[in-house]
């Protein structure tokens, strides 16, 4: 599977709940495949798309609020993980996709082969999930919806050829939209 076809199947599922997806390829895939208001496409800023929801999910504690992160992007900022299981924000599903490289500058290896990052978030007092197939996915975005947070959802994927055009908002436009929306 790859990350396209993840995103493609959660935006899907969890229907006009926001996304804070990370710079890079993941926010490409989440404007191609369901752009909507309430999506904030991080435009730089690599590691932050986690604690940006993390603010978000403490604000606004009745809506359910999604971040799609990569691989790289959760190593650039580990911290938020101990912040985010402290805090432990109910409506918080943090989506990390593995693809074991930073594939939006040029597919260079990461070092979540190295490590777990799901018994590091297991450890930071997430509940935690992985799929490794779009039928397992599927299987855990049903369990999970009745699942309180934060939630751990590593989905493990391939890289690909395949690429989705680039974000065309603005970041002002990005944010008032979130703002509207929320």
């Amino acid at each position: 599977m790859i990350r396209k076809e993840a995103v493609k199947i959660i935006s899907e599922k969890i229907g006009e709940n926001p996304i804070v997806s990370a710079n890079g390829f993941t926010s490409r895939d989440v404007f191609e495949v369901n752009d909507k208001e309430s999506n904030f496409y991080m435009i730089g800023s690599m590691g932050l798309a986690s604690s940006i929801g993390l603010g978000i999910a403490i604000t606004k504690p009745k809506k359910r609020i999604f971040v799609f992160d990569g691989d790289g992007n959760i190593l650039m900022n580990l911290g938020s993980l101990v912040t985010i299981g402290s805090t432990k924000p109910k409506n918080l599903v943090h989506v990390v996709f593995d693809n074991n490289s930073h594939e939006s500058t040029g597919s260079q290896p990461t070092n979540s082969s190295n490590v777990s990052l799901e018994k590091i978030a297991k450890e930071a007092h997430y509940k935690v999930f992985v799929a490794e197939s779009q039928s397992n996915l599927i299987t855990i975005l049903k369990k999970i919806k009745k699942e309180s947070g934060p939630i751990f959802l590593l989905v493990k994927i391939s890289n690909s050829k395949e690429r989705s055009k680039r974000v065309s908002w603005k970041p002002k436009t990005i944010r008032d939209r979130v703002m509207k929306s929320l």
